[in-house]
C-alpha cells in the first residue's frame, strides 16, 4: 500500500488569491514594524515634501519609510538588496503590499528624506519610554569605530602632496612640450587639418589628478588655518615682558606633513582600533541599562571620545526630559571638565582614569600627569569599589549593542559618504535597534 501525500500543486490559479498579510505569521516582527510606522510615527516632515501635483505617482512615503526601517532591522542595507528583496521575501511584501519599487527609487527616497528619517530615532525612542523600556537608572557610553565608504589606501598625507604637486607639475610639463613637439611634427607631415593634434589621454589623467591634490592641498592648508585662528582665539594675551616661546618647526597655519586627505570622501578620517587603522567615523551610543535601549546617538569624524561625552548627555535630556542617575563610560571620556560636568548635573559617574588592569573590573592605571582634583575623586570611587564598582556594569550594556548591530545584523561599512548622510545613517541603525527591542517586549 502506498503512501498518501498531501496535494501539490503550484501552478494552480487561484480563484480567490490570499491576503498578503496571510503570507506571513501574525506575530512577525514585518506586522509590528509596518503597524508602528502606519499608526505611532508622525511622518508629516516627510509627506509635507510633496507638493508637486504634476507627474507619475510616486510610492507611498510611508510605504517607503517602513521598507527603509524594516530592511535596516533585518540587516539590509544596499538598495538593490531591498528592491530583490521585494520580488523574493514574503516578509518584504507583506510591507510593500506587493509594490516592487527599484533600487534606485529606493537610494533616492533615503537621500532625499535622511534628516527627516533622523527624526524618527525620538519618536522610537519615547514609544519604548512609555512601554516602560528606558529606566535612566544606569546609562553606559561607549564609541565604535565603523569603516567609512572609503579606502584608506586612497589618503595622502599632506607632506606627500607637496613632493608629488611638484613631481607631478614637471612631468605634465614635461609631457606637453612633447605632445607640442609632436603636434608640430604632425603637422608638418600630414597637413593642419589631420588629426592627431589631440593630448593622450594619460596626460589629461596626470592633469586631473594633480588638480585633485591642489584642491585637497588646499583644504587641508584651510583646516589647519582655522584651527590656529581658534587656538589664538582661545589662547590668553601674554602679560607684558613675558618671553616669547620657541620658534615653531612650520609656519602657523600650515598642517603638519602627516595630516591626512582621503579623496573618496574627504569627511572621513584615518582612526586606529585594536586590529590596525581604519578609514572611517567614530559612532558614538548611550544605552540604558534595564533594556539596552539605545537613548542618545552622535556620529563624528574626530576619533577621540573626551568632547562626546556632554553632547550625548545633553542629548539624552532633551528627548527624554531628565537626566540618568548613573552614568559610565571608559578612559577615552574622562577629562576634568567632563567629570565637573556630570557633577553639576547632579549624575553620579563611573569613568575610568586610565587604562584597565587585565582582570580587574574597576581599577586603572594612573594617567602619566598629576590628576586634578576630579580625576582623583573618580579614582579614589573606582577603587573603593573594587570588583562591585558599578563601573563594571558599562561592558555589559553598551558594548553588546554594538556587537548587535555590527555581528548579528551585520553592518561593517557605512554606504553613504560625508559626514550629514553618514549620521543619517548611524540613526537608522539605532532607530531600527530600539524598534526591535520594542517588537520583543510587545510580542
Amino acid at each position: 500500500m502506498s503512501k498518501t501525500f498531501r496535494e501539490w500543486a503550484p501552478n494552480q490559479s487561484m480563484l480567490f488569491p490570499p491576503s498578503v498579510l496571510d503570507l506571513v505569521p501574525a506575530g512577525h516582527v514585518a506586522h509590528f514594524v509596518r503597524d508602528t510606522v502606519v499608526d505611532d510615527l508622525d511622518l508629516s516632515a516627510i509627506l509635507e515634501a510633496y507638493t508637486e501635483e504634476r507627474g507619475y505617482p510616486p510610492y507611498h512615503p510611508v510605504m517607503m519609510t517602513a521598507l527603509l526601517l524594516y530592511s535596516y532591522c533585518q540587516g539590509v542595507y544596499s538598495s538593490r538588496r531591498m528592491a530583490r528583496a521585494c520580488e523574493e521575501r514574503v516578509d518584504m511584501m507583506a510591507i510593500t503590499g506587493l509594490q516592487r519599487p527599484d533600487f534606485r527609487t529606493i537610494n533616492a527616497f533615503r537621500n532625499r528624506h535622511l534628516a527627516a528619517l533622523q527624526g524618527l530615532f525620538v519618536q522610537v525612542l519615547r514609544l519604548c519610554q512609555r512601554a516602560g523600556l528606558v529606566t535612566l537608572g544606569h546609562v553606559a557610553l561607549d564609541g565604535t569605530k565603523v569603516q567609512a565608504n572609503a579606502s584608506k589606501h586612497k589618503a595622502m598625507s599632506y607632506g606627500r602632496m607637496q613632493t608629488a604637486e611638484v613631481d607631478l607639475q614637471a612631468e605634465v610639463a614635461r609631457w606637453l612640450k612633447t605632445a607640442e613637439a609632436t603636434d608640430a611634427r604632425e603637422d608638418a607631415d600630414f597637413g593642419p587639418d589631420r588629426r592627431g593634434d589631440e593630448l593622450p589621454a594619460w596626460v589629461a589623467n596626470k592633469q586631473e589628478r594633480l588638480a585633485r591634490i591642489r584642491v585637497a592641498k588646499a583644504a587641508l592648508e584651510a583646516e589647519a588655518r582655522a584651527t590656529e585662528a581658534a587656538k589664538r582665539a582661545a589662547a590668553a594675551p601674554p602679560p607684558p615682558g613675558a618671553k616669547r616661546g620657541p620658534t615653531p618647526k612650520r609656519p602657523p597655519g600650515t598642517p603638519p606633513d602627516k595630516a591626512q586627505y582621503n579623496f573618496t570622501d574627504p569627511e572621513s578620517r584615518l582612526m586606529k582600533r585594536g586590529d590596525g587603522f581604519l578609514q572611517g567615523y567614530n559612532a558614538q551610543a548611550a544605552v540604558d541599562q534595564a533594556h539596552q535601549i539605545v537613548v542618545a546617538q552622535h556620529l563624528t569624524p574626530n576619533a577621540s571620545d573626551v568632547h562626546q561625552l556632554l553632547p550625548l548627555v545633553d542629548a539624552l535630556k532633551r528627548d527624554l526630559g531628565r537626566n540618568p542617575q548613573e552614568l559610565s563610560a571608559d578612559a577615552g571620556y574622562c577629562s576634568e571638565s567632563n567629570l565637573r560636568a556630570l557633577r553639576r548635573r547632579r549624575i553620579r559617574a563611573y569613568i575610568a582614569t586610565g587604562r584597565q588592569k587585565h582582570g580587574h573590573a574597576a581599577a586603572t592605571r594612573a594617567p602619566a600627569a598629576t590628576p586634578g582634583p576630579a580625576v582623583a575623586a573618580m579614582q579614589h570611587r573606582l577603587r573603593r569599589g573594587g570588583r562591585r564598582s558599578r563601573y563594571r556594569l558599562r561592558k555589559q550594556i553598551v558594548e553588546p549593542v554594538f556587537g548587535i548591530i555590527k555581528q548579528a545584523r551585520g553592518f561593517r561599512q557605512f554606504l553613504l559618504r560625508g559626514v550629514r548622510k553618514v549620521t543619517g545613517e548611524w540613526s537608522l541603525l539605532c532607530t531600527c535597534h530600539n524598534l526591535l527591542k520594542l517588537a520583543a517586549a510587545r510580542a
